[in-house]
């Protein structure tokens, strides 16, 4: 019998702007990918920082879904990307992909959205692994 799993995680955009300031150097290539960034850019080419922290928001809501706690986020396995329709849409390699295997996780669905200075994301996916705690796992794999 399957059971579903949610995560969810929230980012301030404030925490991206950091991020972006020129003396932080290239950290945002340890947490997104190729890929993500190019998707993370607006019209005129700006970094999008709504659309960085719901990615950000989504990883961690992702990695949450693994139960993999005390080991680090696998930020490069767990892409957010855009999906038929413009929906974010999940895509993980690597350990990211061996931790949901091994969690015996169905299709992971993603919903992100931001106002007022944050992004919050929620991930949801079934298993048919028995549940080996109850309650929740907060995970702080943003720097």
């Amino acid at each position: 019998m399957s059971r579903p799993l949610i995560g969810v995680d929230l980012v301030p955009l404030a925490r991206v702007g950091e991020l972006l300031e020129p003396g932080a150097g290239p950290v945002l290539g340890r947490f997104l990918s190729t890929d993500e960034l190019a998707a993370s850019r607006t019209p005129d080419g700006e970094p999008d920082r709504a659309g960085i922290a719901g990615r950000l928001a989504a990883k961690e809501a992702v990695f949450k879904l693994l139960g993999a706690v005390g080991r680090p986020v696998p930020w490069q396995g767990i892409e957010v990307l855009r999906g038929p329709g413009g929906r974010p849409g999940v895509r993980l390699s690597g350990a990211a992909a061996e931790l949901a295997q091994h969690a015996g996780l169905g299709p992971i669905d993603v919903s992100i959205s931001h106002d007022g200075g944050f992004a919050i994301a929620v991930a949801a996916a079934t298993t048919s692994q028995p549940p080996h705690l109850a309650g929740s796992v907060t995970s702080k794999g943003m720097p």
